[in-house]
């Protein structure tokens, strides 16, 4: 299994919207690194749901529940597309502050490429996440 992490500000796009749908085609991408991302992620892998600019902070962990495809927003086959499903919230909320003091998260894409949309999560920050969050 691998861990990914995908941003969202929440007056666009919140958890709380995300769990009500049910489902979301995470769509409009356009940066190269990020659709690379999403085109790794495979059905199961777990995803961390990261509120942007307000908020600052890892709200909940969704599922991918369909492995990446075109994007259905444009007509250029450059993009692609996963569905996601929510899976848990986390029981606290973990902020980018304490991510950032935390010697164990060090090498986060979050922190360390922060202008990117969908990022990769190692195994060993995942739980460290977990851990912080009190989740179980």
């Amino acid at each position: 299994m691998n861990y990914w992490l995908v941003k969202s500000e929440p007056f666009k796009y919140s958890w709380e919207q995300f769990v009500k749908d049910k489902k979301a085609v995470w769509d409009g991408v356009r940066n190269y690194a990020a659709r690379n991302n999403m085109r790794a992620m495979k059905k199961g892998d777990l995803v961390f749901f990261y509120h942007s600019n307000e908020g600052l902070n890892i709200v909940g962990i969704a599922k991918v529940v369909k492995e990446a495809y075109p994007d259905p927003t444009t007509e250029d086959p450059a993009w692609s597309v996963v569905e996601i499903a929510p899976f848990k919230k986390l029981k606290r909320a973990l902020t980018l502050a304490e991510i950032k003091a935390d010697k164990k998260l060090e090498g986060i894409e979050l922190v360390r490429l922060s202008r990117l949309s969908v990022a990769a999560i190692k195994a060993h920050e995942f739980d460290r996440i977990i851990e912080l969050s009190e989740t179980k």
